[in-house]
């Protein structure tokens, strides 16, 4: 249906009003029924675990679970943190690693992905071969172990977390398709007008491309943060324990740990199920602070970069 109206200028425009059938008032109904059940679905367990870690062990142990503290206490929370100084020395190094990895990972992959998405590349197509060969055949466990202690030296020494991730086939090809959807022909006006690869790369493509660069950026910070089997691997210091590590080390092994910092006599009387949810939090409540920052660049970037092939 059309309606004509005029403008300040005396110029008739015409508004276009496109009538939905029911079937579509019901499709979108059920979808955003469905997206609502599925949101609830993620966010429920979440506030079931934020608000446990705020009751007191014997309400749990009595009536179990709830959307709500019951008996608040802050209890789970200083058992947590009555550790010492080992959660902030395993928050610090869980954060070093964190922008150190995210950092070192996004100069890489974005100099490799643009390296392989320009045309005037000879052997591009090679390179994205052998680097594509990795996803499909990996050496393994103890081929890793043995070229990082044997060969690199990196044995219980902080830079094991961070290099062995740093470079990853998904992420680069991710970025490469990416700068494909770019148009080649700012790139060649850049270089007309007497811009080198490396202008072009952090003046044209860097620019550009900020919602590939979130999206890996956010890949690479979950993979740091979310750290530990390397940890347990390589790591024997407790100064360079991961925060993860530290978390399921002290879980698993809670009243050896208690124990030696002499804090109780018997780990009957520590609030063993609130601990274990204030734990999840401490570990995950960065993470959803820092997501929202990127959420707006993430669809675009996952589906453009892995849509164009």
């Amino acid at each position: 249906m059309k309606k004509k109206r005029k403008t300040m200028d005396g110029r008739v425009q015409a508004d276009v009003h496109i009538r939905h059938g029911w079937k579509a008032a019901v499709f979108n109904g059920l979808s955003m029924l469905f997206i609502s059940l599925l949101a609830a679905a993620c966010v429920i367990p979440f506030i079931f675990i934020l608000a446990g870690s705020f009751s007191s062990e014997s309400a749990i142990a009595v009536n179990g679970y709830s959307l709500l503290p019951q008996e608040f206490t802050l209890d789970a929370y200083r058992s947590v943190f009555h550790m010492g100084n080992s959660i902030p020395q395993a928050y610090i190094v869980t954060i070093f690693i964190t922008l150190a990895g995210t950092a070192i990972g996004l100069l890489t992959t974005s100099v490799s992905g643009y390296v392989l998405s320009r045309p005037d590349f000879k052997h591009r197509n090679k390179f994205a071969f052998f680097i594509y060969f990795t996803t499909l055949f990996s050496a393994g466990m103890i081929p890793s172990y043995l070229v990082n202690v044997n060969i690199l030296h990196l044995n219980n020494n902080i830079w094991v977390l961070i290099l062995p991730a740093v470079m990853n086939p998904f992420n680069i090809f991710l970025f490469r398709n990416f700068v494909k959807s770019i148009p080649h022909d700012l790139v060649e006006s850049a270089r007309i007008d007497g811009a080198g690869d490396f202008k072009i790369y952090y003046k044209v493509i860097m620019p550009l491309a900020k919602p590939a660069v979130a999206t890996i950026g956010l890949f690479l910070a979950l993979g740091y943060w979310n750290e530990w089997f390397r940890c347990n691997l390589y790591i024997k210091n407790t100064d360079l324990y991961t925060l993860q590590y530290f978390l399921q080390s002290m879980m698993a092994n809670l009243s050896a740990m208690m124990s030696e910092k002499g804090l109780v006599d018997s780990v009957a009387s520590l609030p063993g199920e609130t601990m274990k949810l204030a734990t999840a939090i401490i570990a995950t409540g960065p993470v959803l602070l820092f997501y929202p920052f990127v959420q707006r660049y993430f669809v675009g970037g996952l589906t453009i970069g892995g849509v164009k092939g």
